[in-house]
Formats: structure tokens, sequence, C-alpha cells
């Protein structure tokens, strides 16, 4: 760290100094690492396509949140709380999303996560915090969306033992995991359509119903608008209303967490990954904001927050088929057999989702091998590319789903899934704090952002204040426990538990860091942010991907489309 020496590192023709004192030990570690897994042994694939890439986040982030979880949203807080919040949390993903596009376009390196530019742009520590943060998230996740899909089941039959149903899903998803890359690409886009096309008939049949065109020929309008659209929740009067306002914001966060981050892990193993990355970012953000935006509107229509079956939702944690308000909704609307369809749909997206969510912890997990963050047994890879230790070591905590074979044990599920969504607040307050210092470096470097390959609008001032706004909704995500004299010791164990934890890991890194007499400043100066290694390495592989244009019309559609 004390060196002086100047590196020359050439990019696109031109020489840059760099000293080596920017680059810390795992940046330069993990850059030698991929430079070894190149010359000997296996090492991830670039297998995913543009349409892949794409389904793959739209797959993780459609899961039963909006299907499902919607239904105690709705209960608690009225249907103009829920779609004023998910316009807002869709603007939040919007701005995380453009942050991490950019980041991964400028650098799309094997092994690409979050973590990495976290620590090429922050700190090790933070880096270091934020990527165990990521992994331990994403596993619950799996857990979490297996034990859905499984209760999704029973809608139909409670014959069968939920424990052989969650051994099923995630034997399954384990399976697509470990084949080959390009398996798994293809699984999750026909999954990930099957949500789509899920999504897109149920804004269809609720304009329909919208406007009297079901069987009963009852016009809904805004019916269950003119009372309760902002709902009391807590408390009585405004304050309850605003309760039940900021619950809806919350709870909507927990729809959207870490699947953003779909695209960029997905980056070490996408073709031209600068050509696929700006297209996944952008239409990812415009389809998302329309599904969740549309699809809230219509839970609001066609369902009333006052409807008893939708305390299902609210009593069983927001997973049970039975009380989901689409369902609720088309059985009022007196159209047959549509409530079995929309099921198996839902039950596609917790299977999708937690296909897409075992894909992203084990990437998670090689990534911190490859940057010296984890041990390096779990950078080793089957010949098809599949980093199979850490897809093991992240179904292994998928397990924690059969905890909900026992009543007693649900709870405790429960805490563990609320840990997860809180660190995904995290997570994204260490992204776009990254961002922040990734545009400061390149503006010192070159003076112009024109050097970007896809550069967003609306920075720096959107990524300051969704920065703000998340960590608000951080801060305040146990609030429930201080309103209205509802304090439980359990809730805000649940609440803010993470919060600790994550300090732990990142001081307890900074300490041993500095008992080994390594240099610390919580942040890199500027002038030390290293924004040019792996430049050179992203180019060639570009340029292994040649851009096809399309012969015909109809080749336009689908280059258009995937």
């Amino acid at each position: 760290m004390d060196k002086s020496t100047i590196e020359k590192t050439e990019y696109s023709g031109s020489i840059v100094d760099l000293p080596n004192e920017s680059l810390s030990s795992t940046q330069s570690a993990s850059f030698e690492d991929h430079e070894a897994q190149k010359e000997g042994g296996h090492t991830t694939k670039r297998a995913l396509k543009s349409r892949h890439v794409q389904l793959i986040a739209l797959g993780g982030c459609i899961g039963t949140g909006l299907f499902v979880g919607s239904g105690a949203m709705l209960s608690n807080s009225g249907p103009a709380s829920i779609f004023i919040a998910y316009i807002i949390m869709s603007f939040v993903i919007y701005v995380v999303m453009n942050a991490l596009g950019e980041m991964t376009t400028y650098l799309p390196l094997a092994g690409a996560a979050p973590p990495m530019y976290v620590n090429r742009f922050v700190d090790d520590s933070l880096a270091f915090a934020c990527g165990w943060n990521y992994w331990y998230a994403y596993a619950i996740l799996v857990a979490s969306e297996v034990t859905a899909a499984s209760i999704v089941v029973e809608y139909w039959t409670d014959k069968v033992p939920v424990a052989v149903w969650i051994t099923i899903f995630l034997v399954s998803i384990v399976i697509l995991n470990i084949i080959a890359v390009s398996v798994f690409g293809e699984c999750e886009f026909w999954f990930a359509s099957i949500k789509i096309l899920g999504i897109i008939g149920l804004i269809i049949v609720g304009i329909v119903i919208f406007f009297g065109g079901a069987p009963t020929h009852d016009r809904l309008g805004f019916r269950y608008w003119k009372h309760d659209a902002f709902k009391e929740y807590i408390v009585k009067g405004d304050s309850g209303r605003f309760c039940g306002f900021w619950n809806a914001l919350i709870r909507s966060g927990f729809s959207f967490i870490l699947s953003p981050e779909l695209v960029t892990i997905s980056a070490g193993e996408t073709e031209a990954p600068r050509r696929n990355i700006p297209k996944a970012t952008k239409r990812f953000a415009y389809r998302l904001i329309a599904f969740y935006v549309l699809g809230s509107l219509v839970i609001g229509v066609i369902v009333s927050g006052n409807d008893p079956r939708l305390l299902g939702a609210v009593n069983s944690g927001g997973e049970d088929a039975a009380a989901s308000p689409f369902v609720i909704g088309i059985q009022n609307a007196g159209i047959p057999v549509l409530n079995h369809i929309i099921n198996a749909v839902i039950l596609t997206s917790a299977w999708s989702a937690g296909n897409s969510f075992l894909y992203a912890g084990s990437r998670t997990m090689y990534s911190l091998a490859c940057h010296g963050e984890a041990p390096a047994v779990f950078k080793r890879c089957t010949p098809n590319g599949v980093p199979y230790l850490c897809v093991a070591a992240t179904a292994a905590v998928g397990c924690l789903a059969f905890l909900n074979v026992s009543s007693g044990s649900s709870e405790a599920f429960t805490w563990l899934s609320n840990i997860s969504t809180i660190s995904g607040f995290l997570a994204w307050l260490c992204v776009l704090t990254a961002m922040i210092r990734f545009r400061k470096a390149i503006w010192f470097n070159h003076g112009t952002f024109d050097v970007l390959p896809f550069k967003t609008p609306f920075q720096p001032w959107s990524t300051w204040f969704v920065l703000c706004l998340v960590a608000l909704m951080c801060i305040t995500n146990g609030f429930t426990v201080f309103v209205g004299g509802s304090f439980t010791g359990s809730d805000f164990v649940a609440a803010y538990i993470t919060l600790p934890l994550f300090a732990a890991i990142y001081v307890g890194h900074r300490y041993i860091y500095k008992r080994a007499g390594f240099k610390t400043p919580f942040a890199r100066p500027i002038d030390e942010i290293d924004i040019t290694t792996g430049l050179k390495e992203a180019q060639e592989v570009e340029d292994m991907f040649p851009e096809r244009l399309p012969r015909n019309w109809l080749e336009k559609v689908w280059f258009w489309i995937a």
C-alpha cells in the first residue's frame, strides 16, 4: 500500500498513469484472479443474451409481493395509499437501476456484483459488509419464495404435506442453477414471460371489470376510492392515514427488494454487456413501473380494502393465495376458472423469483471469492461455468424454508425474512453511495461524462434524493412498534437487528485491516479511485460479440422486444 511506483494501464489508445496505492489489495487480487482463471481451471461463461438478462431481472422483481402481498397493504392502507406508494417506490427503483446500469456498463467484468463497485469507488470494509449482506439476504429470499410457492399450491389441495412441496421446488431450482447458465437463462426467460403475460392479462381484466364488462355487469368505476381511499392505520385521524400511507410505502419496497441488482450480477455472464446492459436497464425500469403502477391501480379498483378475505393475507404474512386481491376481485366479478389460472401464475412467480434469487446469491458469493472476501474454494466452477459450491452454499441457507413445516418455527422464519428485506435497503444505500463517488471520480479524471458508455438522466440530484429517502425508510422500517402503544420487543428486534449486524461486520473488517497495517480511510480519496483497471478487458469482451443488424421487419420487431 505504501509503494509509489507508477503502473501504466493502456485503454483506447491512451496511457493513463495510476499509482499502485490507488488499488486496494482486494481490487488487485480480483483482477489477477480473473486472469489466472482464464489461464487454467474453469470460470463463469458469457452465455446470457439480452432477453435473458431483461427477464431475469423482471422475474426476480415480480414475485408474490404484487400478486399476494399487496392484499395486506390494501387492507391496512387503502387503495390510494398503495397506488401512490408504488409510484414513489417505482421512482426509487428507477434511480437505483440507473446507478447500477451506469457503473456496470462502464466495468462489466467477470464476477461483477454491486459490492465490487462499492469496493472500487468507496471502501473495502463497506464493500465487505455490503457483499455478505447481499448474499445473506438473497439466500433468505430463496427460502421465502420457495415457502410462498408451497403455500400457493395449498390453494388447490392440502392433502400433501408442505414439506414435500418445499423439497420439490427447492430441488428443481437447484437443478436449473447447476446445469449451465444458458439453461438457467432460458428457463427464467419463459418463467418471467408467463408472469408478464399474466400481469398484462390482469390489467386488461381489471379494465373490463372497471367498466362493467364482467358477468355481473356491475360497473365498479372508482367505487372503492370514495370511502377509505387513505385508510387509518394503528391510530385515528390524519395521523392514522399518514401511518397507513407510510406503511404502504415501506411494504411496497419489499416487493422490489434486491431485484435491480440482478442485471448487474448477470453482467459477468452476458454477451456484449456494454450493449445489452443499458438495454436491459432501460427496459427493466419502464416495464416494471408500468406493471406495478397499473397493477396496484387495478387492485384498488376491483377489491374493497374492507373485504374480510384480505385479512387472510394479513394473518398469513401475505402468502395466502386465496387472499390475493386479484383472485378475490375475479371471484367477486363472477368470472369462472380464471381464479385458478391466476393462482397458477402466482405459483410460477414464486418459483421464478426463488430461481433468480438462488442465481443472484450464488454469483454474489462467487464475486466475494474473486475479490478475496470469501474463501477461494468458492471460485471453483463446473466446465459449464457454474460456481457449484456457491450454488450449494446458498441453497443450504434456502433450506430454512423447512422452518415453516412447524407452526412454532414460522415466527422465526418471519424474522429472517424481515431481516433480509431491511438488508435490501442497506444495500441500496451502499449502491447509491458508490454511484456518487463513481461520478466524482469520472469528472476528476476526465472533466466530462462523455466517456461513459451509458449515461443516465437526472444525475446527481436523483441519486442524492433517493439516498436520503431510502435512509429514512431504513430508519423508520419498524415505525409501527413506536406508534399507538403497540411496542413489542420481538417486533423491534425483527425490524432493526440488521442495522447493528451490518455495523458489526463493517467495524470488524476495518479493525482487522488496520491491525494488518493497511490504510483505512472511510472513503478513498477521489484522486486514488481506480477507474481504468479492467477497461481493456471489458472492451475485448465487447469485441467478441459483434452486433448483428436485423435483416427484415420481423427481426426488427424481435430485436426491439428482446
